[in-house]
């Protein structure tokens, strides 16, 4: 099995306990490598070399930094195929999504923070005799956490505004799905990005990710996961009144109204519903159908669901992968029989599924539609972060918010209508940090990407990243 290692101080590290720990190939459903169990010391040398480089990096001219940054991405897409291929074995998405979303967006991340941060200065005012202006200074050695739903994609996104601002980092990517960012890692010292500037420390969440949250010099922290563990980062933060950014998780609405062009309408729910089988927070899991349209909608959207091609990942022609972890499948699994418990029907999917060939023994599960349930029930109310979309009609535009604000969730959501008054009505009165009008995860790196309520505390993106990442510091003077 292929062993990975950490990054620290330019070199990549065995962990000083010498301790490692298996992680998985989930469409054969075996382990395939070996992840550093990084300890304290590792944290500790992590950290020294963070602050050893931090002074040269952020003195270094922001165009400069950018160079580097815009380096590494040309290294990515390079090899762009060999890391489609480790994220798909790593995570289960099909070699295609990863190549065309998580591939593409971790070298477009870059790209963006490192002209975003060029242009990134400070303010300045009068007032009267008044003069003043500011100074976004970065604040040192930063801490990134990044899940492993969209492994590429969100390490860069969490990582490279803090490059960008100025900082040193110690970016964690999740355990379950490590390889991706140890194989970029490796390409930092081609890419000219001084020792020490980025580290990359493997291990469990809640040993070494624990560790990283607590740590006296390290005085901001951006996370993305679950509702769970962010409530707990969050309060040991504020013992330290530390900053902090959480992107945590969504049970968010696909609203359909009746005028709307039911066939784009039912191909967004689709996407919205299973893309990387249900496994992104954006995922619209909870689609709520006008009546008049209800029984129409629910045939096209339960025959798409059924045309989804579930496969071997590493097959350009698949289109559903399996599910990241025999525990993961066990857990959506559990949901689906829940369901039914609440009297729900299943219309589709509904169970394990098996695929044919090297791929027989994978955690595969089909895409999967349930109605029937009220609104209340623990399936429409907790996040299963799997291939389960729940349908339900609703019949007038209010009730249609009240059920997409029905949950303690508010991330995302799509409305779909060709009315653009009721289209924008419907967004101002929606409780989630993102609206998307007939469509679905359309991004524009420069708007604010977040949540309200338990899906997340803060806003990343754009100029609000590389905010996080700074302290503006205040000059005045009398004219």
């Amino acid at each position: 099995m292929q062993k990975i290692l950490n990054f620290i101080g330019g070199e990549m590290r065995e962990p000083i306990g010498g301790r490692y720990f298996e992680t998985d190939d989930p469409s054969v459903g075996k382990p395939y490598a070996l992840v550093p169990d990084s300890g304290a010391e590792d944290l500790e040398r992590a950290v020294a070399a963070a602050k050893k480089a931090f002074p040269a990096w952020r003195d270094t001219p922001a165009a400069e930094r950018a160079k580097a940054m815009h380096r590494l991405a040309d290294l990515i897409e390079k090899n762009q195929d060999a890391f489609a291929r480790a994220e798909s074995i790593d995570n289960g998405r099909p070699v295609a999504g990863c190549a065309a979303v998580n591939i593409a967006r971790g070298s477009a991340n870059l790209r963006f923070f490192a002209d975003e941060g060029v242009k990134f200065a400070g303010g300045k005012f009068k007032t009267g005799k008044i003069e003043s202006y500011t100074l976004p200074q970065p604040l040192g050695v930063v801490a990134t956490i990044s899940p492993w739903n969209l492994p590429m994609l969100l390490f860069t996104w969490k990582f490279a505004p803090a490059l960008a601002a100025g900082n040193c980092v110690i970016a964690k990517p999740s355990e379950i799905t490590p390889m991706t960012a140890y194989m970029l890692s490796g390409l930092a010292n081609d890419a000219g990005i001084p020792a020490g500037v980025l580290g990359v420390l493997h291990g469990k969440g809640a040993d070494i990710g624990a560790a990283i949250t607590r740590h006296p010099d390290i005085p901001a922290i951006s996370f993305t996961g679950g509702t769970v563990t962010g409530r707990t980062i969050y309060a040991g933060a504020a013992q330290q009144l530390k900053k902090v950014s959480l992107e945590l998780g969504g049970k968010n609405p696909t609203i359909v109204f009746d005028d709307a062009d039911l066939y784009k309408a039912a191909e967004g729910a689709i996407a919205a519903g299973f893309s990387n089988q249900g496994q992104i927070c954006l995922c619209g899991s909870r689609l709520l159908v006008q009546e008049k349209i209800y029984n129409e909608f629910k045939r096209l959207f339960v025959a798409s669901a059924k045309e989804i091609k579930i496969g071997d990942p590493l097959l350009a022609e698949t289109q559903h992968g399996p599910m990241v972890s025999k525990a993961h499948m066990e857990k959506v699994l559990s949901y689906i029989d829940l369901a039914q418990q609440e009297g729900g029907k299943i219309l589709a999917g509904g169970q394990r599924h098996i695929v044919d060939g090297r791929c027989k023994d994978g955690w595969f599960i089909a895409p999967t539609v349930i109605e029937g349930l009220p609104m209340d029930c623990r399936t429409n109310q907790e996040e299963i972060f799997g291939p389960v979309v729940t349908i339900m009609p609703f019949k007038t535009e209010e009730e249609a918010v009240a059920l997409a604000n029905g949950v303690e969730y508010g991330l995302a959501a799509s409305v779909w209508t060709q009315d653009r008054e009721k289209a924008d009505r419907v967004s101002a009165q929606i409780e989630s940090g993102i609206v998307w009008q007939n469509c679905w995860n359309v991004r524009d790196l420069h708007t604010p990407f977040g949540g309200v309520k338990k899906s997340g505390v803060g806003r990343e993106g754009g100029r609000r990243a590389l905010e996080f990442f700074t302290e503006e510091k205040t000059v005045s003077r009398i004219a």
